[in-house]
């Protein structure tokens, strides 16, 4: 029988069934993304391609008018980003949470997941079997459990 990893209790928070490898994961990735929001963005938007996906073009026919939007913007994003990474941190080993956490959980998983999805060039089309031989096929795996994580989060929360 299939358990869902993340589901709502009847008391309003949230169970999180992860294995000690999942936590562990999440743990890793975290900081991965705290370094490279740190060092790869500016109130001009993002110096790292890989993250061009968190912080895409508000308006990408106006160059001027987008720089100033990410000029007035991009500190409280990358804040809120911040925040989030915070959270799942303080939490990854937790295995209860209340609504604000899996809130949190969610930006943040997905967050990753787009960073990785835009570092391995993934697209709707993109197939995601795993071919040990790819050099890519553990970040591949990576992607996709952070993909399943993301929806069970969803799905918690959707209940």
């Amino acid at each position: 029988m299939f358990r869902a990893p993340v589901r709502r209790t009847r008391k309003g928070d949230y169970e999180v069934r992860l294995s000690d490898q999942e936590r562990q994961l999440l743990a890793s990735l975290v900081p991965q993304l705290r370094a490279a929001l740190q060092s790869g963005t500016d109130a001009g938007g993002t110096d790292d391609p890989t993250l061009r996906r968190l912080f895409p073009a508000a308006y990408p026919s106006d160059e001027e008018r987008d720089r100033e939007y990410r000029a007035m913007v991009h500190d409280d994003l990358v804040a809120r980003r911040h925040a989030a990474l915070d959270t799942v941190e303080a939490s990854v080993g937790a295995t209860r949470l209340d609504e604000q956490e899996v809130l949190a959980w969610i930006g943040a998983v997905n967050d990753l997941r787009l960073v990785l999805g835009t570092r391995l060039d993934v697209s709707e089309e993109t197939e995601l079997t795993f071919d040990p031989d790819d050099p890519d096929a553990a970040a591949l795996a990576v992607y996709g459990y952070l993909g399943f994580l993301l929806e069970a989060l969803l799905s918690a929360v959707s209940e």
